[in-house]
């Protein structure tokens, strides 16, 4: 079944019974492909019947499906022609594991990061209004976003604007009961029925009309009649705001998914359809540990196992070290924006219960909660990958900067991630955070600098940047380790010919491009800038009067980082005479790949570099 769907319209001309069997070999076909290239599983083998009912009922790219985070598109990508490019999904110059609007007229909008589908969809469908245009937009979310306050907010506007438009709420953490799940199925279609408006209308004038008791009457059936609903229909809080509530319904049922499509499509207003579905359907494995395989790498379809051993890397020593000094502070407290695993906080979570807040999807909360914490006498930990940061950054600078408050922002997955591509890379951190007065910014270039660090952080009492790349230490060891003390960089190796200056991830790599410098008779001196703010301007100025020739080092963009801090030292300090090269991202969105592919490609690897460097 599944070699003959090559578009949207393969399937709509399948039978019910072939559409179920095709959501089998779809299944069978994204575990295949995921088993051997890593990706998103979970919420991919739970979307399938969803996504065969919605090409089923809409057409495509007429009508707009905006999907929310985007990580749920592999079966998207699939119907609408894109099967045999599957296999090389987020692999460098392979299909995206996103919606990609350059990929494909059918993806209609490029999301990555959770809660923005309501308001991009909204926007599409005022902007079909303003034209005059007939054809229907759909947002489609997880129960899980809808904690992000931008989600909220959108739901609220398009509630109040009364836009025809439609939300899927695919509601993954429920289970379904058959006899309720039937009878709200049955009284969605009896309240969208013409007979049915119309017969409680009349019904409501001709008790109006009876003298003294009408109203009274109409009240107390309309509060009856609401009691019922708030029993029956457990989600009101939509139709109080404007929005017609469709469901639930059995997400894998697709004769029943169908049904409710076609009723939207009839509604002119804000509608949303709830839609429950199981993450990981169809692969047992991953029903019972959906976090496990919501992300994966490649592992054995059969055991569930990883094909490659987990080694250590920096969210797990930075979760260890935190829960090791938090047994000594009361006042250290941790926050995460629903990503207790993925940051290293499930020790702390067991360990200090009573300590731990997990805030669900939302981030600018998560920093303006602790920001509170920290007024009161707390120690916020507080770690968010680096492009989800860029979503709290007004609570950075409002509630944390300006009042100068003790609060540890961890960056979790700075620098180039790799497969996840543009939306994920976290290669504007140090611009960003740069920008912002009061801030300390460091970066580790080992895990023992990072659990150094992260003492340091919660002894300084003041709000606090470090930045840390994903996965492990370079296999490149440096045995010095001085004491961090606050804006001082760290000489690792003195030299009289080249100054190299790196932070953070790219430190090994400055000392092994020393030792190839030297190879050629030259002599580097290496240093480890630790801090980004403060800088250390009389170690890197006494170095560079010395050298007369900088070299920078970062994975972070080109600009406002490290190579900018050191042009910056050079005309304040009006060295004369420098010849200064900075390796960094440029300055644009940073495609897919894995990470030693794409720092080959934009020349931030060690061998780039020295082939880069001038000699005369």
């Amino acid at each position: 079944m599944l070699e003959r769907i090559n578009s949207p319209e393969d399937v709509k001309k399948l039978k019910l019974q072939e559409k179920e069997q095709l959501a089998e070999e779809i299944r069978e076909y994204i575990l295949e492909v995921v088993s051997e290239n890593g990706g998103h599983l979970a919420s991919n083998l739970g979307i399938v019947e969803l996504t065969i009912a919605l090409h089923s009922v809409f057409d495509l790219p007429k009508d707009k499906i905006v999907w929310d985070v985007g990580h749920q598109t592999y079966v998207h990508k699939i119907i609408t022609g894109r099967r045999e490019e599957l296999k090389n999904i987020r692999k460098l110059n392979g299909i995206a594991g996103f919606p990609k609007t350059k990929e494909s007229e059918l993806d209609c909008f490029n999301t990555g990061h959770s809660s923005t589908s309501i308001s991009a969809a909204l926007g599409m469908a005022r902007a079909r209004d303003l034209k005059g245009e007939a054809n229907e937009v759909l947002a489609v979310i997880g129960d899980g976003a809808l904690t992000g306050g931008m989600a909220l907010e959108a739901l609220n506007d398009a509630g109040y604007s009364k836009t025809k438009l439609t939300v899927i709420l695919n509601d993954n953490e429920m289970s379904i009961s058959k006899n309720i799940g039937g009878l709200n199925m049955f009284l969605s279609k009896l309240r969208t029925k013409k007979t049915y408006k119309n017969s409680n209308i009349s019904a409501k004038k001709i008790i109006l009309k009876i003298p003294i008791i009408g109203k009274p009457v109409v009240k107390v059936i309309q509060k009856f009649k609401r009691g019922i609903k708030q029993l029956i229909i457990p989600k009101m809080y939509f139709e109080d705001i404007g929005f017609k509530y469709l469901g639930p319904v059995d997400g894998h049922n697709i004769e029943a998914l169908e049904g409710l499509l076609k009723i939207s499509k009839q509604l002119n207003e804000p509608v949303l359809i709830h839609v429950l579905t199981k993450k990981g359907k169809g692969y047992k494995i991953a029903e019972e540990n959906p976090d496990k395989f919501h992300a994966t790498g490649p592992f054995n379809i059969n055991t569930g196992k990883s094909k490659k051993d987990k080694s250590k890397d920096y969210s797990k020593v930075f979760g260890e070290k935190l829960a090791e000094i938090a047994k000594k502070n009361e006042r250290i407290i941790a926050i995460t924006a629903s990503m207790k695993d993925g940051t290293g906080l499930t020790e702390f979570a067991k360990n200090f219960p009573d300590r731990f807040f997990d805030i669900g999807i939302a981030e600018q909360h998560a920093v303006g909660l602790a920001a509170g914490m920290a007024k009161e006498g707390m120690i916020p930990v507080v770690p968010i990958y680096s492009s989800f940061y860029q979503r709290a950054y007004d609570q950075v600078i409002h509630d944390i900067a300006i009042q100068n408050l003790p609060v540890v922002l961890c960056v979790d997955r700075a620098g180039v991630v790799g497969a996840d591509g543009e939306t994920h890379q976290g290669t504007l951190d140090m611009a960003f955070f740069r920008l912002v007065p009061n801030l300390t910014i460091m970066a580790p270039k080992n895990f023992k600098e990072m659990e150094d660090m992260l003492e340091f952080a919660v002894d300084l009492n003041k709000p606090v940047v470090i930045r840390y790349p994903r996965g492990g230490e370079d296999s490149y060891k440096i045995k010095k380790e001085e004491k961090i003390v606050l804006g001082k960089a760290e000489v690792l190796k003195e030299g009289k010919d080249i100054t190299i200056i790196g932070i953070g991830k790219t430190v090994p790599r400055a000392m092994k491009l020393a030792e190839e410098i030297e190879k050629n008779g030259k002599s580097a001196e290496v240093i480890n800038a630790r801090f980004l703010k403060p800088f250390d301007k009389k170690t890197v100025k006494e170095s560079i009067e010395k050298t007369k020739y900088v070299i920078t080092i970062e994975d972070g963009t080109i600009i406002n980082g490290l190579g900018t801090a050191v042009k910056e030292l050079i005309v304040e300090e009006k060295i004369k005479d420098v010849k200064i090269q900075t390796y960094a991202y440029p300055d644009e969105f940073i495609k897919h790949g894995n990470v030693e592919e794409l720092e080959k490609i934009y020349g931030v690897d060690e061998i780039a570099i020295y082939n880069a460097i001038s000699w005369q």
